[in-house]
């Protein structure tokens, strides 16, 4: 009796599109027995590309497979542009830098100059290309722009180390407050947004006057 209701119960798990396997493990039968009871009732051919395509291990395979492939193309690639770009020398960090601020820095005449960003690898190139211009990191100022779900102490320990520049150059943290849920420490904010700052107004004169050099420049091209 209990094999007759197992049975029916393999039926009614096979017309709602279950799979042998799935059906074994719920039921706990062996699969020959199942191909008895099940042989009447062959999945139709969609939805067997349906269970195949749903099936965990086929698409953790399809991913790392795709992932290999990306990986492959991006180191290609960023051979490829390393050959292009080369060593760079120190006219090259200078007009990058003049196009770095151009972009992301303070066009402001207020006795300095900033610049801005969460990204640290583009803050250190701004360090860079300030020591660069014969600036040292103890004539730096730095600003973060933190949210309530971020540890103060630990971003300030995180940008100190990472640009060389002591804490004591390190403003108190604005703490913004914010119902978002969209602009938090997990959504790409993890070390919060960081201004570097140089009050010396001959620089702000000779960023700004660079930059409309260069936009001149542009012009008769």
């Amino acid at each position: 009796m209990a094999r007759k209701i197992e049975k029916q119960k393999a039926l009614e798990l096979r017309e709602q599109g279950k799979s042998y396997s799935e059906i074994k493990s719920i039921l706990c039968v062996n699969k020959s027995t199942l191909s008895g009871w099940l042989k009447d009732l062959p999945l139709s051919a969609e939805k067997i590309a349906e269970l195949r395509d749903n099936n965990p291990k086929r698409i953790e395979n399809f991913r790392k497979t795709m992932a290999a492939k990306k990986e492959a193309r991006l180191s290609a690639s960023f051979e490829k542009a390393s050959r292009d770009v080369g060593k760079l020398s120190d006219r090259d960090i200078f007009i990058g830098g003049l196009f770095l601020y151009w972009g992301e820095g303070s066009k402001r005449d207020k006795g300095g100059i900033s610049f801005t960003n969460t990204n640290p690898d583009m803050i250190k190139y701004f360090v860079r290309w300030l020591v660069l211009m014969g600036f040292r990191r103890d004539q730096l100022k730095v600003n973060l722009h933190l949210y309530s779900d971020m540890n103060a102490g630990e971003a300030i320990n995180y940008w100190s180390k990472e640009l060389k520049i002591k804490r004591a150059q390190f403003r108190r943290p604005y703490i913004k407050k914010t119902e978002s849920k969209n602009i938090k420490y997990k959504s790409g904010f993890g070390h919060g947004t960081c201004s570097v700052i140089l009050e010396k107004q001959e620089m702000n004169d000779y960023i700004l006057s660079a930059l409309k050099y260069l936009a001149q420049g542009s012009d008769k091209m």
